[in-house]
């Protein structure tokens, strides 16, 4: 019978820490951050969780090779169930949007939902899905803006789907392990992306685009010398918990530090929560 803690390792539930971030940053960028942000956020954590099952459901095949361990494959979710899960989750996130930012919210979050299905179904094993999950990533900022000044939006989705970018290139050899062009060129990746977060008149957001980078970097630094597979999977495991840390570093440079480092704070418990279900 299916419990709850089989439920949370299909959804990667202590990885939906690096989401909230997204839409808090899309609303500071766009002027729009107030509490139906949060209303926004669980939205997006919905939509996310949706994503991890389809993921799962897709994959099984590959996972009964590669993953055993994981819910399907090994027999504790079954596909209907996880089915069931994806789209439950995916409506659920799509109504909440739609209620908490009318129809330019639903706007955003109905090609948001569609996108996560393409790269799960369709361009996850293709060369586009890389760019098909920082678009996901994208939109989720742009969820934010709601009934604000999207365009201003634009530049956060930006940087953040350029680090989602990095990471689901690093993910694709999480199995397989690569050699060290792979980290060496996410690495510098990372330096863009930092310097991108960076605010030139916001001490807090530098700090805070500065931790993003050390805890990534550090992880794919140790992947340049020993790029296997372990390592390089605690490579994505550091950018999915690094998450807050850029998002918090965007919320300050939009004028807003103390909620840039209220959303970094998710940070701390990212890792020891990613100890005990895997965020990958």
């Amino acid at each position: 019978m299916t419990g709850w803690r089989d439920l949370a390792e299909l959804v990667r539930a202590p990885a939906a820490l690096s989401v909230p971030g997204d839409v808090i940053a899309g609303a500071a960028a766009a002027g729009t951050l107030r509490p139906r942000t949060l209303a926004l956020a669980g939205a997006s954590v919905c939509l996310y969780w949706a994503g991890m099952a389809a993921n799962d459901l897709a994959d099984r095949k590959i996972d009964a090779v590669e993953r055993p361990g994981r819910p399907i494959p090994s027999g504790r979710v079954r596909p209907g169930t996880a089915l069931g899960v994806a789209v439950a989750l995916t409506g659920a996130g799509v109504t909440i949007a739609a209620l908490a930012g009318g129809r330019r919210a639903a706007a955003v979050a109905v090609p948001l939902a569609g996108a996560i299905w393409a790269y799960d179904l369709v361009a996850k094993q293709t060369a586009a899905g890389p760019a098909v999950m920082a678009a996901c990533r994208g939109l989720d900022v742009l969820l934010g803006a709601g009934t604000g000044r999207r365009r201003a939006a634009v530049p956060a989705a930006c940087t953040v789907a350029a680090h989602t970018y990095l990471i689901t290139l690093l993910s694709r050899r999480e199995t397989t392990g690569a050699t060290a062009a792979l980290p060496a060129s996410t690495l510098a990746g990372t330096a863009v992306v930092a310097g991108a977060a960076a605010s030139p008149t916001t001490t807090v957001g530098g700090l805070l685009s500065a931790w993003y980078a050390a805890r990534f970097g550090a992880a794919q630094q140790r992947a340049l010398t020993s790029p296997d597979a372990t390592t390089l999977q605690g490579a994505v495991t550091a950018g999915i918990t690094a998450f807050p840390a850029l998002q918090g570093a965007l919320t300050a440079r939009a004028g807003r530090p103390v909620a840039g480092v209220a959303v970094a704070g998710a940070a701390l418990l990212a890792g020891p929560l990613a100890r005990k279900v895997s965020p990958t």
